[in-house]
């Protein structure tokens, strides 16, 4: 990873913990609690060298309606009081249960992505994360796919609104980025990537390489749908083919990606197969982009991630330490007393390092591709309808 120096921070109040759909939900608190102990523990944050926290305020219904609709904080507002469906914005079903509280809830992630944006664009900070956010689904009419609020979305508007003329937004969380790449649809300014499993199998169904963005804005959306059983060699030979050479030629202000750790092999909702060395690759990979495209500027995010104890924790962790300039060695043990509290916690023996074992390689696209499988016939189909609105041969030789 390239070195950097500046100030890094991470936003967090522990009742961010207070998003929270209810026992047996998939999308646990439980991960955001693992994830700061095992990082304050490691000393990643606060700790020598470590990351700054700093506090993550709430947004204003204000702020909430630069991106969704008074109508749907109205509902939300009314449900989370009343305790009861509103099944017309999409609150009362499995995956978005109602719960006490949770248009306060929700503001609290926007406001902590909104800070952690404002920390980046003012120049506090050359990198700001909040693990909390990357609610990428909600949409600014309903809500979505365990998301009430889209953070992501607010942030990057909030971004606009103070100046940026370019922003772009990388996603690498198992699911299609839909929420976020219907918000900037029709905007120039916002270049969204997503790499996500295949909509021909799994949620939201949406995000194929024909999708390139609305009319005067053609080529700002970019999907990169990847087969079942993508492990991390096939993933990251897709994220390099793909990602650098549009960030490089966009040029962005501010890079903002999202780190849903789902495409783990041992998360729960979805079919991917890569392991946490995959996944630290992949934080590196978009700190160094950063770097190279954005003079550093980058906000990171959370996102989906379901295997609570073993995956999310780590995998965050490595994130952090990627923001903070100072990543971890793959062979670090996780501490004692956090395998401990994982055990009284949720009676499972906790990892003992930072890492699966494995060494993520890949082969360059450069060296040619294979029209007989099916991940390159995935990748060359986002290059070949993507790649030549940025003024890019979509043939690597």
């Amino acid at each position: 990873m390239l070195a950097c120096s500046g100030p890094s921070t991470v936003v967090f109040d522990p009742r961010l913990t207070e998003y929270d759909f209810g026992v047996g939900h998939p999308m646990s608190p439980v991960r955001v609690d693992l994830t700061m102990r095992l990082a304050q523990e490691l000393g990643v944050v606060a700790g020598p060298g470590g990351l700054r926290q700093v506090p993550a305020p709430i947004a204003s219904d204000d702020l909430l309606a630069t991106v969704h609709e008074p109508a749907l904080l109205e509902a939300v507002q009314d449900a989370g009081r009343r305790v009861r469906p509103r099944l017309d914005v999409g609150l009362g079903t499995d995956d978005n249960p109602v719960f006490a509280g949770m248009h306060e809830a929700g503001a609290h992630v926007v406001g902590a992505t909104v800070e952690a944006c404002r920390q980046v664009w003012s120049g506090e900070s050359l990198h700001s994360a909040n693990i909390t956010g990357g609610l990428h689904h909600a949409m600014p009419d309903r809500v979505s796919g365990f998301c009430v609020y889209n953070d992501i979305a607010v942030g990057i508007r909030t971004l606009l609104d103070q100046g940026a003329e370019r922003v772009a937004y990388v996603d690498i969380d198992v699911h299609h980025g839909d929420g976020v790449e219907k918000i900037f649809w029709d905007d120039p300014r916002v270049l969204t990537i997503s790499l996500h499993e295949t909509g021909q199998v799994l949620f939201p169904g949406t995000g194929f390489p024909q999708d390139l963005g609305g009319a005067g804005a053609e080529g700002s959306a970019v999907n990169v749908a990847l087969p079942p059983g993508t492990s991390d060699g096939g993933w990251l030979r897709a994220f390099h083919a793909v990602v650098g050479p549009l960030l490089r030629e966009f040029a962005p202000q501010v890079l903002v990606s999202q780190h849903g750790c789902d495409s783990h092999a041992d998360d729960p909702l979805a079919h991917l197969m890569l392991s946490v060395d995959g996944q630290r690759a992949a934080h590196e990979a978009l700190h160094d982009l950063a770097h190279e495209v954005a003079d550093g500027r980058w906000v990171a995010l959370g996102g989906g991630g379901y295997e609570l104890a073993s995956v999310v924790p780590r995998s965050w962790t490595h994130l952090l330490a990627c923001v903070a300039g100072t990543p971890l060695d793959v062979q670090t043990a996780t501490p004692g007393a956090w395998q401990e509290h994982v055990q009284r916690l949720l009676g499972q023996v906790a990892p003992r390092r930072m890492t699966d074992g494995v060494t993520p390689a890949y082969r360059d696209w450069a060296l040619g591709y294979d029209p007989d499988t099916w991940l390159d016939r995935a990748v060359q189909a986002t290059r070949v309808a993507a790649f030549p609105l940025h003024g890019l041969d979509p043939q690597p030789w």
